[in-house]
């Protein structure tokens, strides 16, 4: 017969909160596992009273979503936590905010309502800024992208080699003037994308990589990637060819969320 535990059972969750953060600057370069172990130290050292999983190891109950690529900028990622206590969502969004080092940054907390995080996103809107790209270059190489069929682009995994379509995931790409973050007098272009979540998942560089191979876009230096916004698709404006828009994640109704 296996052992029992013989520490009492963690208190029932009485509070969900959901939260938005950041990753700015050098901090972009964190991990997911990374910031997890970091988020963690920061809800002890705020005193956060976490719910806790039962068996023989607990973990805080935390839920994460859609995390970036480690690499990536980002001033929208979500996660999910209960609490075994009460607590005023913008004491705790402080509270974090204080414990964890700048540059992972807490930008929101709101009691949690209706359906899940999970629930909640589909689409990813992206900020990709090419210094040494010509607007009208990246004009050009999005154009040819957006009529092509499909763009298969293979990414190297642990497994060895996989195939995905990058054209499939993309709902809306245009190219735009832009000021680099080096020389002024250098050409500088921002793509503006939104992409599906599928599975396999599109990253921005696999739409990259697809502008290469299949537009002849040349990117002379590392692109700076940003992802702004998360949410759901806009399906009624999809269906008229207006902007593309995100609902947020964290209104109480997404359907009558503010555009991002």
């Amino acid at each position: 017969m296996s052992p029992q535990p013989t520490h009492p059972a963690p208190p029932s969750v009485v509070q969900r909160l959901r939260i938005r953060y950041a990753k700015r600057g050098r901090l972009r370069f964190t991990s997911h596992r990374d910031f997890a172990r970091a988020f963690e130290r920061a809800l002890r050292r705020a005193r956060i009273p976490m719910g806790y999983s039962a068996g023989f190891s607990p973990h805080p109950k935390i839920s994460y979503v859609g995390a970036a690529p480690t690499g990536v900028a980002s001033e929208a990622e979500y996660l999910e936590i209960g609490l075994a206590e009460p607590r005023e969502p913008d004491a705790v969004r402080r509270d974090l905010d204080a414990a964890l080092p700048p540059g992972l940054d807490i930008v929101d907390v709101v009691a949690a309502a209706g359906p899940g995080l999970a629930d909640r996103i589909e689409a990813s809107r992206w900020r990709i800024e090419l210094t040494g790209v010509a607007p009208a270059e990246l004009e050009t190489a999005v154009a040819r992208f957006l009529a092509l069929p499909t763009a298969p682009v293979e990414r190297r995994v642990k497994e060895g080699t996989r195939t995905v379509d990058a054209r499939a995931a993309v709902v809306a790409a245009t190219g735009a003037p832009g000021a680099g973050e080096t020389d002024p007098n250098v050409p500088c272009a921002i793509l503006d994308l939104v992409v599906r979540h599928t599975q396999p998942a599109v990253r921005p560089d696999d739409v990259l990589t697809a502008l290469r191979q299949a537009a002849a876009l040349s990117t002379p230096t590392t692109p700076v990637v940003t992802r702004l916004a998360q949410g759901l698709l806009d399906e009624t404006l999809l269906a008229t060819g207006a902007p593309c828009r995100l609902t947020d994640p964290l209104a109480p109704d997404a359907a009558a969320a503010t555009p991002h």
